[in-house]
């Protein structure tokens, strides 16, 4: 969910079923992050070092290790967050010494408007630089998960490798 407050809703709710791993997916703001890390075991939102280095920080002061995922820009897009690919990657030393924050792959979304050949083509980048992420073997960073593909696009991002879609509108319908 990328609401907290109706995420917590939800997990009242579902209290009783102790299997359910719980996914923040959105822009994450510094002021929801320690609601965040109490909430959810993944956060598949972390956008830029500044909000890497808030979470290492209250992960360390709440005894927690968050799954992580690093949101990144293939293209230049200015209603997305994430890193562009040069930032990330001087970024990612820094990165590595967060030891509380279990790092295990990307997340992207492209940009609205792209044809199936230009989305795709963004997915396959996104592996691509996982792929290139993981060869440099980084020992707190992992590229074990790709977070790409949502309701309209899911099938391409599986066509490129995606091990994580996003299917909230297809699943529970338009937001109101």
């Amino acid at each position: 969910k990328n609401r907290i407050q109706e995420a917590i809703k939800k997990q009242n709710a579902l209290q009783d079923l102790t299997d359910i791993t719980w996914h923040f997916i959105g822009h994450l703001q510094s002021n929801k992050a320690k609601k965040a890390l109490q909430c959810f075991s993944w956060i598949h939102s972390v956008d830029n070092l500044k909000l890497a280095e808030h979470l290492h920080k209250l992960a360390v002061k709440l005894k927690v290790s968050p799954l992580v995922l690093l949101q990144v820009k293939i293209l230049p897009d200015p209603t997305k967050s994430g890193w562009h690919i040069p930032q990330l990657m001087a970024d990612l030393p820094t990165l590595n010494n967060f030891k509380n924050l279990k790092i295990q792959g990307l997340m992207t979304i492209p940009p609205q408007g792209l044809n199936e050949t230009q989305t795709l083509e963004i997915f396959n980048r996104t592996r691509e630089l996982a792929v290139e992420i993981q060869s440099q073997n980084w020992s707190h960073i992992q590229m074990k998960n790709l977070s790409m593909g949502m309701s309209g696009d899911y099938h391409l991002a599986i066509q490129a490798g995606t091990t994580m879609v996003r299917l909230g509108t297809i699943l529970f319908g338009e937001r109101s």
